[in-house]
Formats: C-alpha cells, sequence, structure tokens
C-alpha cells in the first residue's frame, strides 16, 4: 500500500494525537444534518486552527468522502491529484476514495501532487479527526474560472457514485507587509485595520455573494486570498448541492492570535496573514 508521507515539519500542527484531540475537543462536531461545503484557512494550527477547526467541524459528519481542495496553484496551472492508496496523519491513515479519483480524472486535466505544500496536509489531521471513517480525496486547484467547473464535476461525479460526500476549500486571505512584498497601506495599526476592514471584508463579501468572477478578480487584484481556486471549486460543487449561500463562522489575523497568545510588540507587526472560516449548507 503506498502512503503519503507527512511533509511538514513540526510546528504546522501537533504531532501527537492526545495533543490534536485536546486541540480540538472545544469544537463538538455538529449532529444532524451538517454543512454540506466548507471554507478554511491554512496556516500553522497556532493562528487559524481554531478558525479552520470551526469550519470543519460543520461539516455533515454522514460524509462518506471528503474532498479536500488546496491551492497555491495560478492561472494556468494543472489541477494537482495525490496519486497514492492513502495519506498518513498523526492519527492514522486517510485512505484515498480510488473510484470518486478516477472518475474525476476523466473530466479534469490534471498532473500528479508530488510536492511539499501545505494547503491540504494541514487540515487532514482535522478531517481525520471528525471523519474517521471517510475517505479522502486531495485537490488542488489553480486560481481560474475553470477551478469552479471543477467543483461542478466533483459533486456531479460524487453522485453518480452515490457517494455522500462534502468538499472542504483552503485559502488564506491577505498576505500583508514586508514578508511578502504587499505593503499598500505601511506598517501598524493603520494597515491593520486596512485589511481587516476593506481587503478582506471585500473577498467575503464576494464569497458570501457566490461571486465567482469577483472571488477571482479581488484575489488577483488586491491580493485578498493565495488560493482562488479551492474557493471557487467549492462554490461550484455547492451550486450543483443547490445550496444556500456561504456564511461567514470566523474570522481573524495572525496578529490576533500573537495578541491572544500575549506576544508582545505586536503593535510594530510588518507582516502578517488574514483567515477566515465559511459554511455553505443545503
Amino acid at each position: 500500500m503506498n502512503l503519503r508521507e507527512r511533509a511538514l515539519p513540526p510546528g504546522w500542527y501537533p504531532q501527537n494525537p492526545r495533543d490534536i484531540s485536546r486541540f480540538l475537543e472545544g469544537f463538538p462536531q455538529k449532529q444532524g444534518p451538517g454543512a454540506c461545503a466548507a471554507i478554511a484557512p491554512h496556516a500553522g494550527w497556532f493562528f487559524s486552527g481554531a478558525i479552520a477547526a470551526a469550519a470543519v467541524s460543520g461539516l455533515d459528519p454522514a460524509a462518506e468522502t471528503v474532498i479536500v481542495l488546496g491551492g497555491h496553484l495560478g492561472r494556468g496551472s494543472l489541477p494537482l491529484f495525490a496519486g497514492e492508496d492513502g495519506v498518513k496523519t498523526p492519527l492514522g491513515a486517510m485512505m484515498i476514495d480510488g473510484p470518486l479519483r478516477e472518475s474525476l480524472q476523466k473530466s479534469i486535466p490534471h498532473r500528479e501532487d508530488r510536492y511539499r505544500d501545505n494547503t491540504v496536509e494541514v487540515l487532514l489531521p482535522m478531517v481525520r479527526f471528525y471523519f474517521p471513517g471517510a475517505r479522502l480525496v486531495w485537490l488542488r486547484l489553480p486560481a481560474e474560472a475553470d477551478s469552479f467547473e471543477a467543483g461542478k464535476i466533483i459533486a456531479q461525479a460524487a453522485s453518480a457514485l452515490g457517494r455522500k460526500a462534502v468538499v472542504l476549500g483552503s485559502t488564506d486571505l491577505t498576505h500583508y507587509g514586508e514578508n511578502y512584498g504587499f505593503t499598500p497601506r505601511g506598517r501598524g495599526e493603520e494597515a491593520l485595520q486596512w485589511v481587516r476592514e476593506q481587503n478582506d471584508r471585500a473577498f467575503i463579501e464576494a464569497v458570501e455573494k457566490g461571486n465567482l468572477r469577483e472571488v477571482l478578480e479581488r484575489a488577483e487584484r488586491e491580493r485578498s486570498c493565495c488560493s482562488a481556486g479551492a474557493v471557487l471549486g467549492t462554490l461550484g460543487f455547492a451550486q450543483v448541492m443547490d445550496a444556500g449561500p456561504a456564511r461567514l463562522l470566523a474570522y481573524g489575523t495572525s496578529i490576533d492570535a500573537l495578541r491572544d497568545a500575549g506576544e508582545p510588540d505586536t503593535e510594530n507587526a510588518d507582516s502578517f496573514v488574514g483567515y477566515a472560516g465559511f459554511a455553505i449548507n443545503n
């Protein structure tokens, strides 16, 4: 059996199952019908784990397969599927839904994902925790309109196979500061307020409206999303599932996480990232 090894170094998420359970026990899984799709951030758990857990724990607990849509792929890139039989997590392996992956690969031009990337892996311990018996599809989508169509294909293929499937899209929001080469509002509190109240807020509203063109344009023009393809794929899936609009569950920044932990000198921090979690219900 070919299992994909964990690639992220320690620090991204807990390596001990007990630590994972302690982190997630404050986010009880929804009982009864949950969301058919969600969008979660993909930073290290210290920074965005609580926001991600709010999204993952709200997905439909009856799901047989969880399709995690990652990103970090620009326009013109081919979608990337994990080609292994399963993926290792600290809680045990998650097996790939081979028949669903094979069906999707017939309709979605693709390459095999052979790269180290956080957008899928960092969420997998949460997925394994809340869905211990579910299968997985690992797919990363590029930032282009075809990713919305890929989401629709996922919903149709899952239905044709009789799968009870949910989709989890993965993205962070604005990467602001000198570390990211993006400083349109200087630094400090003024920059943080602009990201929270304008740049990230406008992207969140585009997701809530389900406006795929605006999602893509804001991500490209305003740099308010690092993995727009994952968002578009999630919205495409939700459309076929006849779901309602995306609903914001939680929002924060890496500065908020540092302040909550009592870190000093955050007032002058010159680089930070925004995070949001959404649920999409039928």
